[in-house]
């Protein structure tokens, strides 16, 4: 499909409409009855007033409202402005009939901070990114290092991994590669860890992210007691757990014990071939009054660290299991003279192995969020950064039916902005099509939005989104990224 873009001072569709036209063919006798006759017209047009951009003929969802219908959106200064069946008037006007016009995806759980990742996650619809399971040690240093304007917003947890790595002295880069996972913490340890995470929330860190599985020596009273720093100030903890089913039970215990909000990350990663028990144990959680929620990324394979603790038992595993990883920067499929190699070196590694009926349980669960848990580097990575979101819009709603498109639209949209409204009130403006949200908008077609990633080459973008707009500038334009940059940094308030 071509989606004609003008710009232009006029209606939405390039042209006068009928009643404005008819002003200019009639000869007014008296000034007083032109004038009378041009605010009539106007009025027409829609009331005379002008938007900085008009998306014209789209099929509208809100995911909060339960609008699905054809409208006209009218943004000004970065904010929806109008949502009317009625023409709009645009300095710049875009007919999008035929296409979808939805709030902008926001991912929880995006690894990939940079320019690089940014461009790739936007052309799949993404507006705002955050990364809140591993998060960082340094949030001030974090928003620092990105002011100026980005492609995407973006925001940050404050770390229990990273801190841990911090305080007890761990070499890793991003996950523990030795006793920041491995070491129990001392008492006199444990207190610094609560005031270094302590500082990152008055900071403004919008959640706090833990990584049980990472950090084996971390005992789950030091987690529950982490956990209640992050109850006391009201935010939701962001946890890649470990263990399976008792893991998860414990986990669901000890946010209960302190009372802080849960966020299980990569449900279907976590569970494998126990992801119904999962579901299941989450919705009795939910259910007894606790507020626990979770994500789910559309592929099954899943990628981390080499060095990292997860693989500690590795020389226990057989030929076949080994032979399941894939060396990201080569593609290749491990051995366990390469795995050890590899091992040592540090790197990433992906894992396949789960089946397609896991992932479509996880995706298709009205509990589990869409979050890509993306990660690129250097042009290599996981084909979920570029894709996630346009596999789910291709595979699961248009092509299998699994799950309609309004549902599909609230787990990458609405679910995932209200998970931080609590601690982040500006999130209520995100995930939204209505008079006053942020203009944070994705346009697909949805008879051709597909992913076209895969796990040798994670960089080819996605298909089918057209146009994006962050805070109501255009990011991708007719399906190419642009030179904007008007993502902003979402935070919480600095103490």
């Amino acid at each position: 499909m071509i989606v004609e873009r003008r710009r232009r001072s006029g209606t939405a569709t390039g042209s006068p409409c009928r009643r404005c036209m008819v002003l200019t063919a009639i000869q007014a006798s008296t000034v007083i009855a032109l004038t009378v006759f041009a605010v009539l017209a106007l009025s027409a047009c829609g009331g005379g007033e002008t938007y900085d951009v008009v998306l014209h003929g789209g099929r509208v969802l809100d995911p909060e409202t339960g609008m699905d219908a054809v409208r006209n959106v009218g943004i000004r200064d970065g904010v929806i402005a109008a949502v009317s069946e009625d023409d709009l008037l645009g300095t710049e006007s875009v007919d999008v009939s035929g296409l979808v016009v939805a709030p902008g995806f926001v991912d929880l759980h995006e690894h990939g901070q940079s320019e690089e990742a940014y461009a790739l996650m936007v052309r799949d619809g993404v507006t705002s990114a955050f990364e809140l399971e591993v998060g960082t040690g340094d949030v001030n240093g974090f928003y620092s290092a990105r002011e100026g304007g980005q492609i995407v917003n973006y925001g940050v947890a404050i770390g229990h991994i990273s801190t841990r790595m911090a305080v007890l002295g761990d070499p890793g880069d991003f996950l523990p590669a030795g006793i920041g996972g491995s070491g129990t913490a001392s008492p006199e340890q444990l207190d610094e860890i609560e005031a270094r995470l302590r500082v990152g929330l008055d900071e403004g860190a919008v959640a706090m992210g833990f990584g049980s599985a990472y950090t084996p020596g971390a005992e789950m009273a030091e987690i529950e007691r982490m956990m209640g720093v992050a109850a006391e100030y009201g935010v939701s903890a962001h946890i890649h757990m470990r263990g399976g089913v008792p893991g998860l039970d414990s986990t669901l215990a000890a946010a209960r014990d302190a009372g802080a909000p849960l966020h299980v990350v990569h449900v279907n990663s976590s569970a494998g071939d126990d992801i119904r028990e999962f579901l299941e144990m989450i919705q009795a959680a939910r259910d007894a009054g606790q507020d626990v929620t979770t994500e789910a990324y559309p592929y099954g394979a899943g990628m981390t660290r080499i060095e990292s603790a997860l693989f500690d038992d590795w020389e226990s595993w057989s030929d076949e299991r080994l032979a399941e990883h894939q060396w990201v920067a080569t593609g290749e499929r491990l051995t366990r003279e390469t795995f050890g190699r590899y091992r040592a070196q540090g790197g990433g590694v992906i894992i396949h192995g789960r089946s397609e009926e896991q992932t479509r349980a996880a995706i298709t669960s009205p509990l589990a969020m869409v979050a890509s848990d993306g990660f690129i580097e250097n042009g290599t990575g996981h084909p979920r950064t570029s894709g996630s979101y346009s596999k789910v819009l291709g595979q699961y709603v248009r092509d299998e039916g699994a799950i309609s498109l309004m549902e599909a639209i609230r787990k990458m949209t609405i679910e995932p902005a209200r998970r931080l409204e609590a601690r982040v009130p500006s999130m209520a403006g995100k995930g939204r099509i209505q008079v006053g949200a942020d203009a944070d908008i994705t346009v697909f077609d949805p008879e051709t939005v597909q992913d076209r990633s895969t796990y040798m080459d994670a960089t080819i973008p996605a298909e089918g989104i057209p146009f994006v707009l962050v805070n109501g500038r255009f990011v991708v334009a007719d399906g190419e990224v642009t030179a904007a940059r008007p993502g902003r940094a979402i935070r919480a308030a600095v103490r």
